[in-house]
Formats: structure tokens, sequence, C-alpha cells
């Protein structure tokens, strides 16, 4: 008689424990560099007691591939008859398969935007593997201490490097040590480089398998045909930029100025859509830091609304404006959030997972915003939302007197005591005070300071000074000053304007004398 060992106890106890006709799968991904070498990895407990542990990677690959990939052996070595949980600390992943994929299918795989949703061809395999299939998927928060989550992200870890050293983890339950015995007596395959998987049953990964023209198939135990699909769309990511070790591998940023911008670098296109490299930050060394009268337009474009529920920034512009005149100076930088975001927050900006995902880190360029903002005044429009999240960043980085350094200007609350009871977003205020033009399909942070510092400049009276100020030489050799003394004396001198002063002051004098003799004197 087969002893069944005891699954009453809850799965929200103890992750590891196995529960009634239900496989539980904990996956996870990992990339070492984004593209870079990446690993994935499927931890299954099945319903007799049974686990089974999965790992691969490829050399050259994204974290996001490598999360889909975890799901997708997750689905290929379940049984069929049984209902599946899957747990994945992919954001990213959870939210395709349940939300996001019926509309893909519906506009022929493409996104909101109309570009080609990234990794399709993984997520028309994880799709057809759902089909028929009750499975119910799940998130759970990485890197925060769960036993299921840190199984897979061992494993996932394991085949970044490439290791494919079987783990045997030997349990006295008959059963178990029965359903081992029949597994041994099978070969499995590792069908790429550095990939391979390993079980509890200590499963061997030297065997061939059987190629096929859609991959490799290896000559599963359990009858449940792994399939390893070509992969060539490499353009994509997703929160997690993970080393061996769970940190970043992405260097500091260094500094940059607009014009020292590598001329044999392709140039920027501004596709946020899609994985985009040819991206370089502007991180400029304030060298107007201690000028009077230093204003620093800002804006910033985050995961969500909410600083305080684990929203972050992952875009920063600035335009620099000494004197109520642009110095030319510009930061901008994007920022990968270590962290995935809603559709629906992506419609509004613009700026895709995939794009992020090589991108600095906060930590990795906190110094050098915190030291060209030092000292400024800045301008945003609701700044408070703004503040809260620079303070929240900033804190975590350990630089916690940031609000303290910078004196800081709304201009929605400006906006709002010169119209009261109007619309006072920067769409209206654009279309009020007819300036800042430009195309704002989506609201980059970097063009939404460009167009405030115009819309702030009209509301505080506009750049008048610019002429008056400064004797500017012009092509002519007159200055902008004289030119300007020119026409003023040119209007003064107008004949209506002085006959009209002559009557005036003669009927006011012939009424009041007094006036005339003390003019005259």
């Amino acid at each position: 008689m087969s002893v069944i060992p005891s699954i009453s106890k809850s799965n929200a106890l103890d992750p590891l424990m196995a529960k009634p006709a239900t496989t539980v799968a904990y996956t996870d991904g990992a990339c070492k560099g984004n593209p870079g070498a990446g690993g994935w990895g499927a931890h299954l407990i099945f319903s007799d007691g049974r686990t089974q542990d999965l790992y691969g990677g490829e050399a050259n690959t994204t974290n996001n591939r490598m999360e889909l990939m975890g799901a997708i052996q997750a689905l290929q070595h379940s049984p069929l008859a049984d209902k599946l949980e899957i747990w994945t600390d992919s954001s990213y992943v959870k939210k395709g398969i349940t939300e996001w994929i019926e509309g893909w299918k519906k506009k022929g795989w493409k996104t909101a935007s109309k570009k080609p949703v990234a990794n399709q061809d993984l997520w028309q395999q994880l799709d057809a593997l759902c089909q028929d299939r009750e499975v119910d998927w799940h998130w759970v928060k990485g890197h925060a201490g769960h036993a299921g989550n840190e199984k897979a992200d061992e494993l996932a870890n394991l085949g970044v490097t490439g290791s494919s050293a079987p783990v045997t983890n030997e349990d006295t339950n008959p059963a178990k040590k029965k359903a081992q015995q029949a597994v041994k007596s099978s070969n499995i395959n590792v069908s790429s480089a550095n990939a391979g998987y390993i079980s509890d049953a200590n499963i061997s990964d030297e065997s061939a398998g059987e190629a096929t023209s859609n991959g490799w198939i290896d000559n599963d135990p359990l009858g449940l045909d792994e399939v390893w699909p070509d992969e060539t769309d490499i353009s994509t990511s997703h929160t997690n930029n993970l080393s061996i070790n769970n940190h970043s591998t992405v260097n500091e940023v260094a500094p940059m100025q607009a014009d020292a911008i590598n001329s044999d670098t392709p140039k920027f296109d501004g596709d946020t859509s899609r994985a985009n490299p040819n991206f370089q930050p502007l991180l400029p060394k304030p060298i107007h830091r201690y000028e009077s009268d230093r204003q620093l337009i800002m804006d910033t474009e985050t995961t969500g609304l909410d600083a305080l529920k684990g929203d972050r920034i992952i875009e920063v512009g600035i335009v620099e404006i000494v004197g109520r005149k642009f110095t030319g100076e510009k930061l901008h930088v994007y920022i990968n959030p270590e962290r995935g975001m809603d559709e629906e927050v992506i419609r509004i900006h613009g700026i895709s997972e995939a794009f992020l995902q090589d991108k600095p880190t906060f930590d990795q360029v906190a110094q050098q915003l915190y030291d060209f903002m030092n000292g400024a005044e800045i301008i945003a429009h609701n700044a408070s939302f703004d503040m809260n999240f620079l303070n929240m960043e900033f804190s975590k980085v350990g630089l916690n007197d940031f609000a303290e350094r910078v004196q800081v200007t709304d201009s929605l609350l400006m906006a709002k005591q010169q119209y009261p009871g109007q619309k006072n977003t920067l769409d209206a205020l654009v279309r009020r005070l007819n300036v800042g033009k430009q195309d704002r399909t989506f609201h980059g942070a970097l063009l939404d300071s460009e167009i405030l510092a115009e819309v702030y400049l009209a509301m505080t009276g506009g750049q008048v000074t610019l002429a008056i100020e400064e004797d500017v030489q012009t092509d002519g050799a007159t200055s902008a000053h004289a030119k300007f003394a020119e026409l003023a004396s040119q209007l003064v001198a107008s004949s209506a304007d002085e006959s009209a002063h002559h009557s005036w002051f003669n009927k006011l004098s012939a009424d009041y004398p007094e006036i005339k003799s003390k003019i005259l004197s």
C-alpha cells in the first residue's frame, strides 16, 4: 500500500507543501546584463509530494524572456490532469497572460501603441500551453524571503551560470522514493548551451534527445515533451537586472554633456516602446550652481501614482534657466525602476519595460541628480507629486536632505491663482498662452520640462528682458538695446500725440493758473 504524504497543511503557511490534485510551480528568470547571459528556473511540487527542479539559460537573452521561459517550462512539465498554480515575481508575465494577451491577439499581436508585441514567440507558446487547462496565476514579491520564490531564483541563477550539476533532495517517503526510482531510469537532455534542468530524483542531464524542426524535444519521463523554441527576438526586458548575487551589474553612469555624445553612436530615434540601446543620458555638471536666479524646470515620469506603495521614477527631465534665460544645459535620464508597470501607465508616457531594462537604476545616477539640483529653485507642475517621488528615491540611497537643499515653486498653484476656475493642466496652459506647441502624444519628462519652461516664462512676464538688459550686437553692428531705444523715441515723437498733449496742457493751465506757474518755474 502506498503512503501518500500529508497535504493538509495550507500552502499559505508552507509554500513548499503539496496540494491535492494540484501542481504548484514557482518560476523565475534572471539576466546578467540585459541583453546578456540569462537563466530561467522552475520548482514544481506535484500533488503526490514529488518535486522537480528545472533550470536552463541562454548566452544572449533578456530577463523577460527568461521569466516567460520559466513559466513555459512549468506548464510543459506539469500533469495535464491536475490543476496548476504558477507563482511568479514578474508582473510582466502575470499581467501579460491574465490581462493583456487577449487585447494583443485582437490587435493582431500589436500593443495599444500599434507596436509589435515583444517576445511574441514566447507569448504565443505560453498562450497555447494554457488552452484547455486550469491554471491559476499568482504574483509573489521577489527577494522577500518567500521559500518558493527563493528556490526558483536559485535555479534561475544556476541557469545563468550554465551549471548542470544535479541537485538531490532525499526524502524518506516511500511513494516519493518509488517515483524517484522510476524517473532515474530515464535520461533527460540538456538541449542548448548553458541550459539544463534537474530534479530531486537526480535526473541525468547528459543523454541525447530528439531534434525537431521546431527546436529540441527531450525524452521526458513524465511524458510531457519539452520544446525549446528558436529564440531570435531579444529586444525586451523586465524589472530584475540580476547577476548571480542578485545585484545590478550596470556600471555607474558617467556624467555627459549634450555635445559630448560619441558621434559614432547611432542617434536615438526617440522610440521608447521597445528595447532601444542608443539613448545616452545627459547628466551635466552643475556649472551654474552658484549663479543667482538659477531655476530648473523639471518633470518626472513614474511607474504609477503612489511613491509610498512601491512606485518608482523612470525618467527625469530638467531644463536650466539663469536670469530668465535658457543656458542650454539639460539633464535627461531614463531609469530602470526594477519593477513592472501597468499597461495603462505605459499608454500615458509611452515608456515600455523593455526600453528601461538596460538603463541605470536610481542609485547609479542619484549623486549626479542631487548635485545638479542642489541649491536651485525647482519649478514643476503639481510639484508635490515630483518632490514626493524624488524625496523617496533620494532617501533610499541615503541622501535624506534633498528637500532642504532646494526651493520649490509649483507652476500649477501659480496657474490656479492667475486663472481661477479654469482648467490649468499643462496642455490647457499651452493653448491659453499660445506657447509650447510641441507634439505631446506622449508625456516625456524632458519634453514636458521644455514646454513648462515656456509656460512659466509666459505666466511670469515672458522674455522681454532679453532685448533690454543686454546690448546684444546684431548683424548691422547695432545693439538690440539701441534698436529698442530708437523705436521708443519714434513713438514719443509722434506729431499727433504731441499736439494732443499741448492742447490738454493749455486747457489745464487755463483752469488752474497756479499749475502753469509751478511747471514753468
